[in-house]
């Protein structure tokens, strides 16, 4: 699966983004889809995910109640609406999929919040 992510930029704290992450080579409707992020000299964490029925979504605390995870399969694209967003969340955002693990990764979209 290939995967394309854009929708990153730079934003003021209290702000808005849309994450988009498009599949091609294969229909993602059953398989795991999800988004992590790497800051800075950081390791690369967990955001946001589908299960492969796409019926359950998980969240790292640090954004729950921020971030929510779509998908629209129709499309074969699986969405990150970020919401008052912080400067600790500044980092690289990846999209990743695969039918039992995260198999397959995107290029990554950097995001950066201002203070």
């Amino acid at each position: 699966v290939q995967l394309q992510a854009c929708g990153g930029g730079l934003v003021q704290a209290g702000g808005s983004l849309r994450l988009s992450c498009a599949a091609s080579g294969r229909t993602v409707s059953s398989y795991y889809m999800g988004w992590f992020r790497q800051a800075p000299g950081k390791e690369r964490q967990f955001v946001a995910g589908f299960d492969r029925s796409g019926g359950t979504t998980y969240y790292s605390e640090s954004v729950k109640g921020r971030f929510t995870i779509s998908r629209d399969n129709a499309k074969n694209t699986v969405y990150l609406q970020m919401n008052s967003l912080k400067p600790e969340d500044t980092a690289v955002y990846y999209c990743a999929a695969g039918q039992f693990a995260y198999d397959d990764w995107g290029q990554g979209t950097l995001v950066t919040v201002s203070s």
